[in-house]
């Protein structure tokens, strides 16, 4: 068996990391103290054991106790506010811009052009049935803006069509650049995007 060969094939099935890259993980590990590569093995493998995914917004939060997230516990955030973003990481970028107080729901990826991708539909539904109940008026589509955020924003309004009369959806503004991801974008650019939001 080649441990390197296999390694790498494991690092590269990571979003955006490639074979080449894979392989540079791995003699990145080889070269570093065997205490360095216990701890790492060790931080990887307790992973599960300290991490749980809040059953209301769908995000990974750190606690063995809570039963959901700080986000969701949070009572004077905005129930009149849905944000749906596509991955944990988007939603921690809100935050960092610290504008958005609502609720929010992680769809879990994008819908591809090809047909290839998957949000968590079912749940979504769920979750907007549920905020309805506590005075929700309004979906914010934060995804990113590029050909697959486009694509997914279109098949969650036809997802959403049912409630239109109850909700509003909007999108955010201007400020975010064709084919930018939410994740890499800077506070204040996320700022003016939510402050010039428009409904859809």
């Amino acid at each position: 068996m080649d441990h390197i060969e296999e390694l790498a094939r494991a690092f590269a099935h990571l979003p955006g990391i490639g074979p080449r890259q894979g392989k540079r993980f791995v003699f990145h590990l080889l070269a570093s103290p065997p205490e360095e590569r216990k701890k790492f093995a060790e931080l990887i493998a307790s992973l599960g054991k300290g991490v749980r995914q809040c059953p209301e917004c769908l995000r990974f939060y750190n606690g063995s106790t809570a039963l959901i997230c700080n986000y969701c516990s949070d009572n004077k955030r905005d129930d009149t506010q849905l944000m749906l973003v596509e991955k944990d990481q988007d939603l921690a970028a809100v935050e960092r811009a610290g504008t958005y107080r609502g609720r929010y729901f992680v769809l879990g990826g994008v819908l591809m052009l090809t047909g290839k991708g998957a949000i968590r539909e079912a749940q979504l539904l769920e979750t907007v049935r549920r905020r309805l109940t506590v005075g929700l008026k309004e979906i914010v589509l934060a995804l990113s803006a590029t050909s697959e955020g486009e694509h997914t924003v279109d098949h969650i309004r036809l997802l959403l069509a049912p409630y239109r009369d109850k909700v509003k959806t909007s999108l955010l503004g201007r400020g975010l650049a064709t084919g930018s991801e939410l994740e890499y974008s800077d506070a204040e650019t996320l700022r003016a995007a939510l402050s010039n939001r428009k409904e859809t």
